[in-house]
């Protein structure tokens, strides 16, 4: 029988306020353990801008004012047929103080600190482009531990 193939709609976003960057330490569930941006699923239902915000009020307690849409990257792992289609928001103004939530632990980094080694490996790849202010979209295969087999990144003028 053959694996039947299933995206999944997630966010990802990042609070750019140069020269810093709010990132999150994942203290639970997928990805634990690592500084990412903030996001996750998408409800039944709910716009993927929706979701970029409900995110960032549930894990870092602040109310985003402005929302840009910058990437749009696939993720595979190796013998798992879901594909993760991770949506990735710009965000530079913001109402309240970022606070710790049971999923994450936000701290700014300034740019030039972004702690890479801490961070999913595809990060170092799309990060320059994020902060550059281009519009990108891409592919990564993982395989065991989290080694990057594939990527496909390229730049684009609209989302």
């Amino acid at each position: 029988m053959e694996n039947k193939i299933t995206k999944k709609q997630l966010t990802l976003c990042i609070v750019h306020q140069h020269p810093n960057v709010l990132l999150g330490m994942k203290k639970r569930g997928f990805g634990v353990g690592r500084w990412n941006g903030f996001g996750g699923k998408v409800s039944l239902g709910e716009s993927i801008e929706d979701a970029a915000r409900r995110e960032m009020r549930e894990e870092a307690g602040i109310e985003l004012k402005n929302l840009d849409k910058v990437g749009i990257i696939e993720f595979e792992f190796q013998g798992n047929p879901e594909i993760l289609e991770v949506h990735i928001f710009r965000s530079e103004g913001f109402s309240g103080e970022p606070m710790e939530s049971e999923e994450m632990k936000p701290r700014w980094f300034h740019v030039d600190e972004i702690p890479f080694k801490d961070m999913w490996p595809d990060d170092i790849h799309w990060m320059p482009l994020f902060l550059g202010r281009k519009k990108f979209k891409g592919k990564f295969l993982f395989g065991k531990s989290d080694v990057i087999l594939e990527k496909e990144l390229f730049e684009v003028e609209e989302m």
